[in-house]
C-alpha cells in the first residue's frame, strides 16, 4: 500500500504584514495544500529590527479566516508560555478552529532572545528537561482535562482544562530534531509526529534504528509516530529557470542548519515528484516545505498543479 503524503508550507512571518501571511494561508487552502506553519520567535533570528508578528495570535487569526487548512508552529519555544496556560490555549484554539491545530513544540533555538526576555538559556540537557515537563503536563491535560503535576520546573495543582480539544485524543503533538541523547527519547515518549530536519535525512536509517530501540524499551509501537520532514524546496517551472531558483535558495538556505546541501529538494516539478516518492518510500507521511521564495503565489500554484496531483 502506498503511504499517503501530506504537504504543508512553512511561512516564517518575519517582514510580512498580517495581510501577506493571510493571503498565503488562503491560497494554500484554495489550492489544496494541507497545512501552514509559522515560527515562534520574538523577532526574526538575527534581525531584531524587522517586524515579526507574534506566533500564537497569528495562528489564531489564520484559523479563524480559513475553513479546512491546518495551522501549526515549527515549533513553539517552550519557555515562552507556562505549559498549563499553553494547554488551555491549545484546547481553546482547537475549539475555535473545529480541530485544525497542530501543536509543534521544542526547547528553543535562539539564545539571544531568551536572554533579552530574562529567561535562563541553560544547557541543552536543562532545556530538554524543561521540555519534558511541559510535554508531561500537556499529555495529562489532553487526556484528563485536568493537571496535577509537581516537577523541578513546574508545579500545577488540580487545574481543570475545560473544554477539552475537538481532536481526539488530542491535537497532534509535533516534536522536531534528531538528537539521540535528548530529543529522540522525547519523541518516543510524547510525540504524535516526529519532524525530521532536512540535514538529518542522510542519517535516517541510523536515527530510525535508535528511535525504534527507545520505543521498544518503553513499550511503544514506533509505527504510531508519524514521520514528517521539514524540507527546503527550490521549485523551478522549467530548466531555464532552474539556475536562478537555485541561486535564491542558496542565498537564503545555503548556510548550516537549513540542510539545503544535505537533503534539499531542488528541481523542476518532475524531479520534485521523484524526490517526494523517495521520501515516501522511506516512511515519511508529511513534508513541510520552506520554499526558496517564501511561498509566493507562483510557487504555491506550481506546487499544487504540477507536483501534488502526481502524488
Amino acid at each position: 500500500m502506498t503511504t499517503p503524503l501530506d504537504v504543508g508550507v512553512y511561512v516564517p512571518q518575519m517582514g510580512f504584514s498580517y495581510a501577506e501571511v493571510l493571503h498565503r494561508a488562503q491560497r494554500c487552502e484554495e489550492l489544496g495544500i494541507g497545512s501552514l506553519w509559522l515560527y515562534d520567535h520574538m523577532y526574526g533570528p538575527g534581525v531584531p529590527g524587522i517586524d515579526s508578528l507574534e506566533a500564537w495570535t497569528l495562528a489564531t487569526a489564520l484559523l479563524s479566516r480559513t475553513e479546512h487548512l491546518r495551522v501549526g508552529h515549527m515549533v513553539l519555544c517552550n519557555q515562552f508560555r507556562h505549559p498549563a496556560v499553553l494547554a488551555k490555549m491549545a484546547t481553546t484554539l482547537d475549539q475555535i478552529s473545529d480541530g485544525r491545530l497542530e501543536l509543534g513544540i521544542g526547547s528553543g533555538s535562539i539564545e539571544d532572545e531568551h536572554h533579552r526576555l530574562g529567561l535562563d538559556w541553560g544547557t541543552f540537557a536543562q532545556r530538554s528537561e524543561h521540555l519534558q515537563e511541559t510535554l508531561e503536563i500537556l499529555t495529562q491535560a489532553f487526556a484528563d482535562q485536568r493537571i496535577d503535576f509537581s516537577g523541578t520546573h513546574f508545579t500545577v495543582r488540580d487545574m481543570p482544562i475545560k473544554p477539552g480539544s475537538v481532536q481526539q485524543p488530542r491535537p497532534p503533538i509535533v516534536v522536531g530534531g534528531s538528537g539521540e541523547r535528548y530529543t529522540l527519547p522525547l519523541v518516543a515518549r510524547y510525540a504524535d509526529v516526529w519532524n525530521v530536519p532536512t540535514y538529518a535525512l542522510g542519517e535516517m536509517e541510523h536515527k530510525l534504528t535508535v528511535l525504534r530501540a527507545i520505543c521498544e524499551d518503553i513499550g511503544r509501537d514506533p509505527g504510531s509516530i508519524v514521520m514528517s520532514v521539514e524540507a527546503v524546496l527550490a521549485l523551478a517551472p522549467d530548466f531555464a529557470a532552474l539556475e536562478s531558483v537555485h541561486q535564491i535558495a542558496e542565498k537564503r538556505f545555503g548556510g548550516p542548519g537549513f540542510g539545503l546541501h544535505e537533503g534539499g529538494l531542488i528541481g523542476t516539478p518532475a524531479a520534485i515528484v521523484d524526490r517526494l516518492g523517495e521520501l515516501r518510500d522511506m516512511g515519511f507521511e508529511q513534508v513541510v516545505f520552506f520554499t526558496h521564495d517564501r511561498a509566493s503565489d507562483a510557487t504555491l500554484e506550481l506546487l499544487a498543479t504540477e507536483v501534488l496531483p502526481q502524488l
